[in-house]
């Protein structure tokens, strides 16, 4: 069977690529989620009066990653990277991350 390398199913475009736009975000806007973070503990349960100011920018930061479509671009050709990685290797981007033991 011939694969397109290009060719994304339903829940790679849908599901797995977000995955990987929402995490890069979150390391990106990390100022704004410290800020929201810390606001929230403090704030205990009125941190939904009391910390509007932190989750606004923090929802303007993540928003602004997930509407470019030249972010976009850059988590679809990660994940093709790894998903042909996984295709020649048959292990897992989680599996080959890992750190490998050294011998002694």
């Amino acid at each position: 069977i011939f694969l397109d390398p290009w060719h994304l199913r339903h829940v790679e475009k849908d599901i797995l690529i977000p995955k990987i736009m929402r995490e890069k975000a979150k390391e990106r806007c990390s100022e704004q989620v410290q800020d929201f973070t810390k606001c929230c503990k403090n704030s205990g349960v009125l941190m939904v009066v009391k910390c509007r100011k932190e989750n606004s920018a923090l929802k303007e930061c993540l928003t602004a990653y997930y509407n470019d479509p030249a972010f976009h671009e850059e988590c679809k050709m990660e994940y093709l990277k790894e998903r042909e990685e996984f295709r020649k290797t048959g292990i897992p981007a989680k599996e080959r991350l890992q750190k490998v033991p050294t011998s002694m």
